[in-house]
């Protein structure tokens, strides 16, 4: 079986450093590229960091960052990864997306890109996430009457969306499990006198501090006892392994839109 080609974009900044040095360690997988925004690292080798070279210059112009690759792991801002999908599109590079905090607009981009090549688009590349997600499921509907629903998330200093892409999903995954519409029951800020609580929504509470790689609980609080599903990262690394499975799930793959639910077998 010939070797994933594949490049990486923000490949300067932490999570693009982490994904660099999973493709160098896996056997099925070699770095094809390496895109980030104009500046320092522009032209350096992208794994210089490593002290392993990999060969290969980081570039901020697309054709000369994806010229030898067939997929794109991309984990940086909305509007980069926007622009890195059109050009992806257009040239059938694959795509795995965990950037986070698109809006519609950005989803429905990504959903039409798929009509011309593969992509695995989700908030959160990690397989034990992505169980916990299908353990949300499960309970949500055991849970949907009685219980309030809350989440609660904590990420590091330097994180810019609140509340995160995971957080936002594990709603999404909780709202559509008992039938209701996060967008209508979400409640994302409290302050002052707000009130008994309405027994239909799904409040979140965010945390940011430190270098906390990603903590997120769903909490189901009855009358008499609480649950509270947990997941905790203590490594960005879980994120890399995840991605290239997603990669290696995508080689047979010409179009369509998944997600890790697809990559790891749970749909």
């Amino acid at each position: 079986m010939n070797p994933l080609k594949i490049a990486i974009a923000g490949a300067s900044g932490r999570m693009g450093r982490m994904l660099i040095e999973a493709v160098q360690e896996a056997d099925d997988a070699i770095l094809a590229g390496a895109l980030d925004l104009p500046g320092a690292s522009v032209g350096t080798d992208a794994a210089a960091f490593s002290g392993k070279p990999a060969g290969v210059a980081i570039e901020s112009d697309l054709a000369k960052g994806l010229a030898n690759a067939e997929y794109l792991i991309d984990f940086t801002r909305p509007e980069g990864t926007l622009q890195h999908l059109e050009y992806c599109a257009a040239h059938g590079i694959k795509m795995i997306i965990g950037t986070t905090g698109f809006d519609e607009a950005g989803k429905a981009a990504i959903a039409a890109a798929a009509q011309k090549t593969a992509i695995v688009f989700a908030p959160n590349m990690s397989v034990g996430v992505n169980v916990t997600m299908k353990l949300l499921e499960m309970a949500a509907k055991s849970f949907a009457e009685g219980y309030d629903i809350e989440i609660i998330e904590a990420h590091h200093r330097h994180k810019v969306d609140a509340p995160s892409g995971t957080a936002l999903k594990m709603g999404e995954v909780v709202a559509n499990a008992i039938g209701r519409d996060l967008k209508e029951v979400g409640v994302f800020a409290r302050e002052g006198v707000t009130g008994p609580r309405d027994p239909s929504s799904i409040g979140f509470a965010t945390i940011r501090g430190g270098d906390i790689v990603g903590d997120h609980t769903v909490l189901f609080a009855g009358i008499g006892e609480r649950i509270e599903i947990t997941h905790k990262s203590s490594s960005r690394v879980t994120y890399a392994h995840g991605s290239l499975r997603a990669a290696r799930f995508l080689a047979d793959k010409k179009t369509g839109l998944y997600d890790m639910q697809d990559v790891i077998g749970l749909r």
